[in-house]
């Protein structure tokens, strides 16, 4: 049984390497690392087939130190211990080069087994990670490496490589290839700037091609149904949920519905609803509070109907939600003012109240101030009536600034004509 395509035509040199132009073109980081020939530890952080095991696997043939691979799925204390054992035998003599694949899913004990060998250079570690080292690596061994990350790879610098896997499996069946147009660009696109994705969907195409003996023909509504929703980056548990929430906010923020749709969208193809309706609740508050206040409600009964309605139907109320948050005025001023007033209460000058806005209680005979003298606003002409509210030691204390929209500003100025300020 032959192996996958992706492993057959695996690139031997650092400048076969598809993609990663910013860590390893010449003159670039981890390229000199790697010329020099003092490999350190090193941490390769990125998504999933943008060459980072292609990477270490050059960097071990480069140098005398033998290769060992784990992965941090499957990897066991006496798979490292065996690993360790080897340090004292012929084949460590020129070093021991551990890949350690998928490392945030060792527990810290796993991890930390192997620091003493890392410290002493018995073992060069070079691990890899889909999520974010800093979160996931136990701080010893981030302490001890240098981190380098791994980006998707554009569309334009994946296509030559589906070229190339296309003509070499025509080849391999003796056979001349024949492309319908547009074939190579939506598997470029497709595969989300996973490599090796993009080249199991090539050997899928070409195991469903069409044949006459003479020629290899694949056609793009093939390539349509083979590469499906590979483009899909998205991990409900992973750095790609936080990110994809994160992005959509910041662009309802930053008004761009545009941007803002894509984000929604991406949530809703995965199918997560919740998360999506979560976030929109947090940013008609967050992001535009008090510059349009019925945003709230609004949100609300869209992200209801969804929930009631379910996919596919949801997308809709959701997207109004979207557009509608995107295209308000915006003001954090209520986000900003809670903030600050959790701030002094967390710094300990949550004090006693003013008397005027305790609870009716008994003084007693004697006591030095009797009642508790206040004043009812809706007895007084505007229903206001200047009286003491803050405790004492937080006087004159600004929480709450109005935002420079017509809505705070309106209130701004009743307030200001009411107060005579």
């Amino acid at each position: 049984m032959s192996s996958p395509l992706a492993d057959r035509i695996r690139p031997n040199s650092l400048d076969d390497v598809v993609g990663q132009r910013h860590i390893l073109a010449p003159d670039k980081p981890l390229r000199r690392i790697i010329e020099s020939g003092h490999i350190p530890n090193m941490i390769f952080y990125g998504p999933s087939g943008v060459g980072k095991t292609t990477v270490a696997r050059i960097i071990a043939e480069s140098s005398d130190m033998s290769l060992h691979k784990l992965n941090g799925t499957t990897a066991s204390i006496s798979d490292i211990k065996e690993i360790i054992a080897g340090t004292d035998t012929f084949e460590g003599l020129g070093g021991i080069l551990l890949y350690l694949d998928e490392i945030q899913y060792l527990n810290k004990k796993q991890q930390q087994s192997l620091l003493e060998y890392i410290e002493n250079g018995r073992i060069t570690l070079i691990a890899s990670t889909t999520e974010n080292p800093y979160f996931y690596v136990y701080n010893a061994i981030i302490s001890r490496s240098t981190v380098f990350e791994f980006k998707p790879v554009e569309p334009s610098e994946v296509r030559p490589a589906i070229e190339r896997a296309f003509q070499i499996l025509a080849n391999e069946r003796g056979l001349k290839l024949r492309l319908e147009g547009g074939v190579i660009d939506h598997i470029a696109l497709g595969c989300g700037g996973d490599v090796r994705k993009s080249l199991n969907t090539v050997e899928l195409c070409a195991l469903s091609a069409d044949s006459d003996g003479e020629h290899l023909t694949v056609k793009l509504e093939t390539a349509k149904a083979l590469t499906q929703r590979s483009n899909m980056k998205y991990d409900r548990d992973g750095d790609q949920h936080y990110d994809i929430l994160s992005a959509l906010q910041k662009s309802i923020r930053g008004s761009d519905e545009n941007a803002a749709i894509h984000y929604a969208a991406r949530l809703i193809e995965a199918g997560d609803i919740i998360s999506l309706s979560r976030r929109l609740l947090v940013i008609a508050c967050e992001d535009v509070g008090l510059a349009y206040p019925q945003a709230i409600s609004v949100v609300k009964s869209c992200v209801d109907a969804a929930m009631q309605l379910g996919l596919p139907e949801a997308r809709i109320p959701l997207a109004e939600a979207v557009i509608l948050l995107a295209t308000s005025p915006k003001s954090n001023s209520a986000y900003e003012a809670m903030d600050s007033a959790l701030a002094d209460v967390r710094a300990g000058k949550a004090t006693d109240f003013p008397r005027n806005l305790q609870n009716k209680h008994f003084d007693g005979e004697g006591a030095a101030q009797t009642g508790q003298n206040y004043l009812y606003p809706h007895t007084f002409p505007n229903h206001w009536v200047e009286q003491q509210y803050m405790p004492d030691n937080l006087l004159g204390t600004v929480y709450y600034n109005y935002g420079e929209n017509k809505t705070e500003q309106a209130a701004k100025l009743y307030w200001e004509k009411i107060k005579k300020k």
